[in-house]
């Protein structure tokens, strides 16, 4: 776990800033290859078009989350890191909902199809949000609760996990979040070998992430916890978990009444 790669004079080159750009782009590639695969080549200058906007609405709906919804007791006293992103604390929930902000904005001007572009970039969202756990455990944030069983993940003096929980092991529940999106990637392409309504994929995305990460939030750290011992990532998934698959039994009965609307 290293915070910072090396120093260009005074200037850090952070860890988490580099893996999280490289899992944006990485992400992206993701997105035109699978375009291109899916034989929907006209949403390829889309992609490019739209990943600024999306960067942009990404970054505002992390932090936004991050900051007002999962520690607010944090940032109420110490609001002049609320800017500070390069710190770490970006939140993957408030990242995709800012992201769908952004993308309905774009895709209702260009007269684009919601759940097309949807399904385009669901894996290629799996593949970045498992990168994007690489920069949380380099840069010691998004950790678990003492194991209080002799081993885990023990964390440089310089992190806020060690400043939090001292030399205690805590579970990897980072760690086990991206390879959870792996497996999620790798079933996604299983998926996609059969024909599917539109749709289906990005809500298999939302139910299956968010599922897993209402699961693996029992064992982290980091966060305050509220109602029935739930943190805010908890009260974010459930919700998204029960509207996904209400959505995606509504996409099945459509697409049986139109067969036409499938995917390939």
């Amino acid at each position: 776990m290293h915070q910072y790669w090396f120093w260009i004079g005074n200037f850090p080159v952070r860890a988490y800033s580099t893996i999280f750009a490289a899992a944006f782009l990485f992400g992206l590639g993701a997105a035109v290859y699978f375009a291109k695969a899916d034989k929907k080549p006209e949403y390829v200058p889309h992609l490019w078009n739209l990943a600024p906007w999306l960067l942009i609405g990404g970054l505002v709906g992390s932090r936004f989350w991050q900051v007002f919804f999962f520690d607010w007791q944090y940032y109420s006293k110490h609001p002049g890191q609320i800017i500070a992103i390069w710190h770490g604390g970006l939140s993957i929930q408030g990242g995709v909902a800012g992201a769908l902000v952004v993308g309905i904005w774009y895709i209702r001007r260009h007269k684009l199809s919601f759940w097309t572009m949807a399904d385009i970039v669901a894996p290629a969202l799996l593949l970045a949000q498992s990168i994007g756990r690489d920069a949380n455990l380099m840069n010691g944030d998004a950790f678990g609760s003492p194991t209080h069983l002799g081993y885990g993940l023990l964390y440089p003096k310089s992190t806020l996990a060690y400043q939090t929980y001292g030399n205690q092991p805590l579970w990897p529940a980072e760690v086990w979040e991206g390879q959870a999106d792996i497996i999620l990637f790798a079933l996604m392409l299983v998926l996609k070998q059969r024909r599917w309504p539109k749709g289906f994929l990005f809500m298999f995305y939302l139910v299956g992430y968010n599922l897993v990460r209402f699961l693996l939030e029992m064992l982290r750290g980091d966060s305050p916890r509220f109602l029935f011992h739930w943190d805010a990532a908890q009260w974010t998934s459930m919700p998204v978990v029960i509207a996904g698959v209400v959505i995606t039994i509504l996409l099945f009965v459509f697409e049986r009444k139109n067969p036409m609307a499938s995917n390939p």
